[in-house]
């Protein structure tokens, strides 16, 4: 039977004010303003690569519900659950960014607590949707929030499974959320019913305890829960404005891993969403491709490549923009032409 959705996404909108080009926060007089949010990125990713995505989330019922509204849309995201908030105190979670330039790192603060997403309730969506799409996703940020958020995303990660979606979780630890072993506590009750993990090597040290070289702490997750996929992205960054970028995944049904040469001396212009644009490569090379983590691991590479080029959170790349990256980086020699015209 076909889904109406190949994925949905959980997670709070979020609003993005960040000064003017490499601005201080602290003096600059102009804000810009940017819609954002992980599991949004990813479902504007997957979706302007070809796949049928959905959000769920809760916004005020306000004007700036309704930017978000719109900005989902604009990218043709369904909007079907989207629930809206008409209390006179509810509010949309903000966060301030600004750039870094060596030697001064970039900077976030967070003001997203206490946003009407935090009250979102299973109950308040009908029993169709979670026999709407193949795969479903969300991240430990949601599971962070708080314990109303955390309760309510188990709660749809078990529905989803029960009704045969593929679930897809990233770690996505955020110190200022919460503790390495609140996250461990929390993830662990849920990664028997996770298909798809998202975990860098770093954060399976520090919050899980992993030990061993990248590939025997992805197999591990496997042996110890019935994940089918395991993929850890890897990130050199040379100065805030320089990276390179690869990734692994490891296959548990084939014990076979992927990988392939890294993306070197990225020109980053705004790395933010750059993890969230390497999961929807990554699901949409395997729900496009039925589970092929060779197309997963290109598409993923070169979509977080691109996304440290643009501004903003979001993607901004077509399928045709991404295959193009990835020609020219599979290309062993020959001429590579510097515009496209």
């Amino acid at each position: 039977m076909d889904k109406k959705f190949d994925l949905l996404t959980l997670g709070q909108a979020l609003l993005r004010l960040s000064p003017v080009r490499d601005d201080r926060l602290v003096r600059g007089d102009t804000l810009i303003r940017q819609v954002g949010g992980a599991e949004l990125n990813v479902a504007v990713g997957a979706s302007l690569l070809g796949l049928k995505t959905g959000v769920i989330t809760k916004l005020p019922s306000h004007e700036m519900g309704a930017y978000i509204k719109n900005t989902v849309r604009s990218y043709g995201i369904s909007d079907d659950y989207i629930i809206y908030d008409s209390n006179k105190d509810a509010r949309v979670g903000i966060y301030f960014y600004e750039n870094g330039a060596y030697p001064r790192k970039p900077n976030v603060i967070y003001d997203r607590k206490n946003s009407c997403f935090e009250t979102i309730s299973v109950n308040e969506f009908s029993e169709d949707m979670y026999k709407s799409t193949t795969c479903f996703h969300t991240t430990g940020i949601t599971l962070a929030l708080c314990e109303k958020s955390r309760e309510n995303a188990i709660e749809m990660i078990k529905k989803f499974k029960d009704n045969g979606s593929i679930i897809s979780f990233d770690v996505n630890f955020r110190a200022n959320l919460w503790s390495g072993e609140e996250a461990r506590d929390t993830i662990e009750k849920i990664l028997p019913f996770v298909d798809i993990f998202f975990c860098s090597e770093d954060t399976a040290r520090l919050t899980f305890g992993k030990r061993g070289d990248v590939g025997e702490i992805m197999k591990s997750f496997t042996e110890e829960y019935p994940i089918s996929i395991v993929a850890s992205t890897q990130r050199t960054v040379h100065s805030p404005k320089v990276h390179d970028f690869g990734s692994v995944i490891y296959n548990a049904y084939q014990d076979k891993y992927y990988t392939e040469k890294p993306y070197k001396a990225i020109d980053v212009v705004d790395r933010i969403g750059s993890g969230d644009a390497y999961i929807a490569g990554a699901l949409y090379g395997l729900l496009h491709y039925r589970l092929d983590c060779e197309k997963a691991l290109a598409y993923g590479n070169a979509y977080s490549t691109v996304k440290n080029t643009i501004p903003g959170d979001v993607p901004s790349s077509n399928l045709n923009d991404i295959d193009n990256i990835i020609a020219d980086h599979n290309m062993t020699d020959g001429y590579k032409s510097e515009m496209n015209r």
